[in-house]
């Protein structure tokens, strides 16, 4: 599988363009988050973009959901909360848009608890967890060793603390064949700098 790149917590049309080469793009709906957006501005920015758009949401009503699919027309859901494998199951039935599930890991028993999940989600992203604060785009970094050699029935993302100069690695380790990437592209909290943003892109691309 050739590597792909999910550039994520987007905000400006400069992040946008840089960002044109990447797979997918990430647009952030969780107030707390320097980088959270309304549908309305991401469906804006996301207009003229090639790159499949996500909608990262955390623990979302339906309410949003439903703005989200008719403004933004996400190609995929990150749920990237305290999702139970039900409530992804709802959200795919209600909304029909596939679904990627955070996962976020401290050991070998977090990466475990994808078994629950793979029957009612399309993709996984594991993410490091974090000792309090955002849910996801704190630039920490997970033991990648975790993820070694294990199997999952489903594609899945590699997060947390991942810049150009180690993505390499972490792939080489971990086994992964698409990595997300927020805060360590940025100039200041929910600002990407777009040279860091097409320097990351490029580095995977240059990888086989």
């Amino acid at each position: 599988m050739t590597p792909r790149v999910k550039i994520c917590g987007l905000t400006t049309p400069e992040a946008v363009e840089a960002a044109a080469e990447a797979d997918f793009a990430g647009f952030i709906f969780y107030p707390p988050s320097p980088r959270n957006l309304t549908p309305a501005k991401a469906a804006e920015l996301a207009k003229a973009m090639r790159p499949a758009p996500v909608a990262v949401v955390v623990d979302a009503n339906d309410e949003l959901l439903q703005e989200l699919k008719g403004t933004l027309k996400p190609a995929y859901f990150q749920l990237h909360g305290n999702e139970t494998p039900a409530r992804v199951q709802e959200i795919k039935n209600k909304f029909g848009i596939p679904v990627i599930k955070a996962i976020r890991v401290a050991s070998g028993d977090d990466a475990a608890k994808t078994n629950a999940y793979e029957d009612y989600t399309d993709m996984l992203l594991f993410d490091a967890r974090p000792p309090k604060g955002l849910p996801g785009g704190n630039g920490l970094a997970f033991d990648w060793r975790i993820l070694a050699h294990r199997s999952f029935t489903l594609p899945w993302f590699l997060s947390g603390g991942l810049t150009a100069s180690n993505v390499e690695e972490a792939m080489r380790i971990s086994g992964a064949k698409m990595v997300d990437v927020s805060s360590s592209l940025e100039s200041s909290p929910g600002i990407k700098d777009p040279a860091l943003v097409r320097e990351f892109i490029q580095k995977i691309r240059a990888i086989h």
